[in-house]
């Protein structure tokens, strides 16, 4: 397995030119590395920069899978399996594990075991942030919508939106929060 693999090559093969999932996709998710990496290097975490930015590039990999027509996404599964569908690409790809975590972990502020179960996804698996890397990629995640591509949520925003989820979720982002905020 490949810590720094080549992540372009792996988004063209799967979006091809000219898709509009493609372009939601590089434009959400090179946000999301930018603010991971400016936290990175503020909050001096001292995790590598090119592994940050690898990260949040392939952390929405999986959305070429899921049914969600607002961000041009028509594949067959919820959105709420996008995680699981980008791990199991990054996986097959022959990615780092890490990166397949990322994927996997980053939904809101992470799921635990009975929201995953509620929601239908497998329950082999982990849906909560372990690694710095995972809990920095699904804050900066927190920001960005894939549906207003142009701004960035503020704080209060954020935790409003979070708030809809329930207390539990509201403490999770707190803590991330915490950390990076």
């Amino acid at each position: 397995m490949n810590q720094t693999f080549d992540y372009r090559t792996l988004i063209d093969r799967i979006y091809p030119e000219g898709d509009p999932a493609r372009g939601i996709l590089l434009s959400h998710s090179h946000s999301v590395a930018q603010l991971a990496c400016r936290i990175n290097q503020e909050h001096r975490l001292g995790l590598d920069p090119e592994m940050v930015e690898t990260a949040a590039m392939v952390h929405d990999i999986g959305i070429i899978r899921v049914n969600a027509p607002a961000i041009a996404c028509f594949g067959d599964l919820p959105y709420i399996f996008h995680g699981i569908a980008g791990a199991d690409i990054l996986r097959a790809a022959g990615a780092d594990e890490i990166y397949a975590r990322v994927a996997e972990r980053h939904t809101g502020a992470g799921l635990t075991p009975e929201e995953a179960t509620e929601a239908g996804l497998p329950t082999n698996r982990s849906y909560m942030p372990e690694s710095e890397l995972e809990k920095l990629i699904c804050y900066a995640d927190c920001f960005y919508s894939k549906t207003h591509l142009e701004r960035k949520k503020t704080p209060q925003q954020v935790r409003a939106s979070i708030a809809k989820f329930g207390p539990n979720v509201s403490a999770r982002f707190a803590e991330l929060e915490k950390i990076f905020g």
